[in-house]
């Protein structure tokens, strides 16, 4: 996968995704175009793996991705930048800077939003306070309940980004911490049922908020053979979520996966792009500029390496 690009295109309808191509350029200027990218996992990788063979050797690197991300907003106008949590916990960065670095050089990157996963506990509930002023992004926690606790009006369950008109709903949810996390470093939060806060999160972001489009950042991992909530079964059995964007699993999916909710007909794109910062997602959207109603999207993953320099 080192060098392979990924890229899909459709159309999505009431009749759901079909494959077309984008809007040719008179179409285009009826439309309005959102680029999301996405990361998840990036586990303090702010180095590229070494070039010895490895598999993924030479790839990542926070530097590199920094200038693929600023490449893409030279060419793009709206562009939303997001993460699926675990940034920290992987390499001696960590250990050393506490988790400062990663976040400084996220911010650096213009992050829009981020979600918490189980390793950004690690240093505990004071170690993550003592790192959050280094973020210049929100961390968006829907269904983490941190009323008892130190971090109690620190994150938002959601929040809305707006595009030419168009409006974008973001909310974030997290793993169970219990069995996964020490009890010493969650203390008092308390983990609420992700398929019930999603339930809410889209009838706030859809019916009273008026948002056009709804992402979920999820860390709750992308599919498991037992009953433990997942982002396939999130999508299953909550309507109305456009996109969930995974982490937690390390999953490297070749292209998103479409699950259409059997109740309603509508359908949920899922995505996640592995671990380390190997790969950056991005999901292209139109949508009409007079009725705001998605009418394309285009997906890639693109692999962060060495740029091919051409005369």
């Amino acid at each position: 996968m080192k060098r392979r690009d990924f890229i899909k295109t459709s159309a999505v309808g009431a009749a759901g995704i079909s494959l077309l191509g984008f809007p040719f350029s008179a179409e285009a200027a009826r439309s309005i175009k959102l680029t999301i990218l996405h990361t998840n996992d990036q586990h303090s990788r702010i180095d590229p793996f070494p070039d010895d063979g490895r598999k993924y050797g030479g790839m990542g690197g926070m530097a590199r991705r920094k200038s693929l991300i600023e490449s893409i907003r030279k060419q793009e106008p709206n562009v939303l930048l997001l993460d699926c949590g675990d940034i920290w916990q992987g390499t001696p960065y960590f250990n050393f800077f506490g988790g400062e670095l990663e976040y400084k050089l996220m911010t650096q990157m213009k992050y829009d939003a981020a979600t918490l996963g189980n390793h950004d506990f690690d240093n505990g509930l004071k170690g993550l306070e003592k790192m959050l002023p280094h973020a210049g992004f929100p961390f968006l926690s829907a269904n983490y309940n941190f009323s008892n606790t130190l971090l109690k009006d620190r994150f938002q369950p959601y929040k809305i980004f707006e595009k030419e008109g168009v409006r974008i709903g973001v909310f974030g949810l997290g793993i169970e911490l219990e069995g996964l996390v020490s009890k010493n470093n969650y203390g008092e939060t308390v983990y609420l049922d992700p398929v019930k806060v999603a339930e809410e999160m889209v009838q706030e972001l859809r019916q009273n908020q008026k948002c056009h489009l709804v992402i979920c950042l999820s860390h709750l991992g992308y599919s498991y053979e037992d009953q433990k909530i997942d982002d396939r079964k999130l999508a299953q059995q909550v309507s109305g979520i456009d996109l969930i964007l995974g982490g937690h699993t390390h999953t490297f999916l070749d292209q998103p996966e479409v699950v259409r909710h059997a109740a309603t007909g509508l359908d949920t794109m899922i995505n996640q792009v592995g671990w380390s910062g190997i790969f950056l997602g991005r999901i292209d959207f139109t949508f009409d500029r007079r009725t705001k109603e998605k009418a394309n999207v285009k997906t890639a993953i693109l692999p962060v390496d060495n740029p091919v320099l051409t005369s």
